[in-house]
This record gives C-alpha cells, sequence and structure tokens, in this order.
C-alpha cells in the first residue's frame, strides 16, 4: 500500500540515510558589519574596551582577522562602527528654546549610560573624526537645540565638543575605577584632585561605595593638619555625591555658561 500524505510529507523531509553528516549541518552565517558591530560590541561588554582587536572579534565570528577586512577597514574603523551604533540608541528631542538645558543634559545622559554599557568604549570616541551618520545624527541634533535657544553657532560647536570630552572622560575613569580597588593597606599617594589612588573613584553605577568613602575620609583626617587645614574640613564635600549627582552638576556648570 503507498504510504499516505503524511507519510511522504515525513518521508521528504527526513535526511536520507545514505547522505553524510556534513550535508545536514548548518551552514556559517554570512559575515556582515552588523554581526562584526554586534561582536565587537560583545568582547567590550565582557571584556573591556583594552579586549578589543581585530583578532578578538575574528574568534568571537569563528573566522579569521583577514575575513574582516572584506567589511571594516582597519581597527579604526570598526571603532567608529561601534559608537556609530551606540548613537543610534539615542533619542533626539524636538528643539525646544524653553527646555535647551534640559534637552541637551537628557542627551548627555543617554550618551553616557551608553557607555557605561560597554567600558572603556568612550576610547573608542576619543581617538576618531567622526564621519558616522549616525554620530553625526547627534552632534546635529545637540547643534540644533542650541542654535534654536539662541546660543552663538560657534559657542554651540565649542560647547557640544567639550560635553562630548566630559561625558567620555567621565565614563572612562569609571571603567577604570571598575577594573582597580582600595589598597587597604594604606600606601597609596594623594593626588592634586584631592584623591587617593582609585579610592572614592564611583563604580560601575556612578556610585562611591560606603567603604571607599570611609576610607577616603580616614585618610584625608589622617593629613598633617597645617599642609591640608581644607581638605581635612572639607573631607565630607570633597567624597560626597551618590549616583551621577556630579555628572548632573558638572553638565549643568557648562551649560549655564552658555546663555
Amino acid at each position: 500500500m503507498p504510504a499516505n500524505p503524511r507519510q511522504r510529507r515525513r518521508d521528504r523531509h527526513a535526511p536520507s540515510p545514505s547522505a553524510p553528516a556534513a550535508s545536514i549541518t548548518p551552514r556559517k552565517l554570512p559575515l556582515t558589519v552588523e554581526r562584526i558591530t554586534d561582536a565587537a560590541l560583545e568582547v567590550v561588554a565582557t571584556q573591556n574596551y583594552d579586549a578589543l582587536t581585530m583578532r578578538s572579534v575574528a574568534k568571537l565570528l569563528d573566522t579569521g582577522p583577514a575575513s574582516l577586512y572584506a567589511h571594516v577597514v582597519n581597527k579604526a574603523d570598526l571603532d567608529e562602527l561601534i559608537i556609530g551604533r551606540l548613537c543610534n540608541q539615542l533619542v533626539l528631542p524636538t528643539p525646544d528654546a524653553a527646555r535647551w538645558r534640559e534637552q541637551i543634559a537628557d542627551v548627555c545622559a543617554q550618551l553616557r549610560d551608553q557607555y557605561l554599557a560597554y567600558p572603556g568604549i568612550s576610547r573608542a570616541a576619543f581617538a576618531m573624526v567622526a564621519t558616522d551618520l549616525d554620530v553625526l545624527r547627534v552632534a546635529e541634533g545637540m547643534l540644533a537645540i542650541l542654535v534654536t535657544a539662541g546660543i552663538d553657532p560657534q559657542t554651540a560647536a565649542w560647547a557640544i565638543d567639550a560635553l562630548y570630552l566630559y561625558v567620555g572622560a567621565y565614563t572612562l575613569e569609571i571603567s577604570l575605577a571598575a577594573r582597580g580597588g582600595i589598597d587597604s593597606g594604606g600606601t597609596d599617594e594623594i593626588d592634586g584632585s584631592g584623591r587617593a589612588g582609585d579610592t572614592g573613584r564611583p563604580d560601575a553605577d556612578g556610585v562611591v561605595g560606603r567603604e571607599q568613602r570611609d576610607e577616603v575620609l580616614r585618610r584625608f583626617s589622617a593629613l598633617p593638619a597645617d599642609t591640608f587645614p581644607n581638605t581635612r574640613r572639607y573631607a565630607t564635600e570633597l567624597t560626597s555625591g551618590t549616583g551621577h549627582e556630579r555628572f548632573d552638576f558638572t553638565v549643568g556648570l557648562m551649560l549655564a555658561t552658555l546663555l
């Protein structure tokens, strides 16, 4: 008796008993710029920006570095692609002259949070001359907000550059601090900024931990009073700030001078 339709369909989709195993092995997905960018961001998210190389990306994609160059010019090109991807996630508001400071501060906070998700990634932004359209879109949006508010275009252009630099430096410091820690032996030197080595710096969420703050306060309190009277007196103020309070303060301070 011939097989019924259900049996024929089952037989048609079943692998042939004589077929070699390789014939049913899934083929690799083709390399694309999008897949390469995804892999690069995964490397940074899991290993820090220091680990990002053409070789590390190729390894994650189960291929050789040479195959990446058909899609990405070089490491600098890869850097621009990953920063462009992060900028693509930013939501830009319709410029409002009555709310321009709030709008600019929000864009900066969005960029900060994107950078913090990928430790050390702001180093890629420092080194590049932006030509990626997603990066330029953010600069265009910020420029539109400032010009709409009546700020001189030259002042607006330089202010945007300064804000980018601050966001990058802020997030880079957090990524570096997250990889460091406190020397409980107390051997770190106090640097010119009033900080003890890596102590007292924010963690990955921008928050200085209680133990870190207490350690810095202890060190400040132990300083010679005749040499560091103000550091001792204002140790609490010097180590204050929760969440991203310092970030918000600095961005607000910069914007307050523009108009």
